[in-house]
């Protein structure tokens, strides 16, 4: 039996990058999944990549309250229910000074990333609590932990913010049978990170910012196997977890491999 045998779930920003790559793992783990993305080319070739007659698609800017909940609402009418919501939308601003930057890329992953992941728990709360079950899975990221994030304030910013917002919640609807848990994927080579077009900022540090990625930069994979034992029967009853692809031990055996992988050839530097 696989670990996702029968549910269904929804997974926002999920036609590329880490989002994809659950979606992927999910569908292998047994469960019906609906992708969304803000652009409708976007769904069609994820939908013709992944080729299953149980996984759907439908356009969402997640910053729009109504469009997350009639994307809940089109996922427990194409499957018939729903158990697993997936914040996972999420975006950051171009990497600079925010003096130099205009004030509407600060404000874009506030819009996306924290007022996404609200209105989410927002639209899906009521139809899991009326069933007493269901599982939220928030996106943590840099801004969470012990790092600090210059140049890329705004995203830090609003990750560091998911996190009160996950375990604020937890304790909301504690004993109701919906556990809200956070996920850290870690460093994923993904477009998030701006390095198809670096601006002047990040040109500068381009040398010590490849470094770290080579470092402690994970495929996605990593972070799709975490979000399957956070939406499989392991989360039952255990609210309020937070599991990182970068979690102490984790990073220290990526630091502490990192010669070996580097002279054996095995870094990945794959784009997702």
């Amino acid at each position: 039996m696989k670990q996702l045998d029968g549910k269904i779930a929804v997974i926002t920003g999920s036609t590329k990058g880490i989002g994809k790559a659950i979606a992927k793992r999910f569908l292998d783990e047994g469960a019906k999944v609906v992708i969304s993305s803000r652009h409708d080319a976007n769904i069609e070739k994820a939908l013709a990549e992944m080729n299953s007659p149980n996984v759907a698609g439908k356009a969402c800017d997640v910053s729009r309250y109504s469009e997350v909940e009639a994307l809940i609402a089109f996922a427990i009418e194409r499957f018939g229910a729903l158990d697993i919501l997936i914040n996972n939308a999420g975006v950051a601003e171009p990497f600079e000074r925010i003096i130099n930057a205009p004030l509407e890329a600060w404000y874009a992953p506030i819009e996306t990333n924290l007022k996404g992941t609200y209105h989410g728990c927002r639209a899906v709360l009521p139809y899991f609590l009326k069933r007493g079950k269901g599982k939220i899975i928030n996106m943590a990221g840099a801004g969470t932990g012990r790092f600090n994030t210059p140049y890329i304030s705004g995203y830090g910013s609003s990750k560091a913010a998911i996190y009160r917002l996950t375990m604020s919640l937890s304790e909301e609807y504690k004993g109701t049978g919906v556990e809200i848990m956070l996920l850290n994927p870690g460093m994923v080579r993904t477009e998030i990170l701006g390095l198809h077009a670096p601006p002047p900022e990040l040109k500068k540090r381009m040398q010590t910012f490849e470094k770290v990625l080579d470092i402690f930069g994970q495929p996605p994979s990593v972070a799709a196997g975490l979000a399957v034992k956070l939406a499989s029967t392991w989360s039952d009853g255990k609210t309020k977890v937070f599991l990182s692809a970068l979690s102490r031990p984790r990073s220290q055996w990526l630091l502490l491999s990192y010669p070996f992988r580097k002279f054996f050839g095995r870094i990945d530097k794959s784009h997702y």
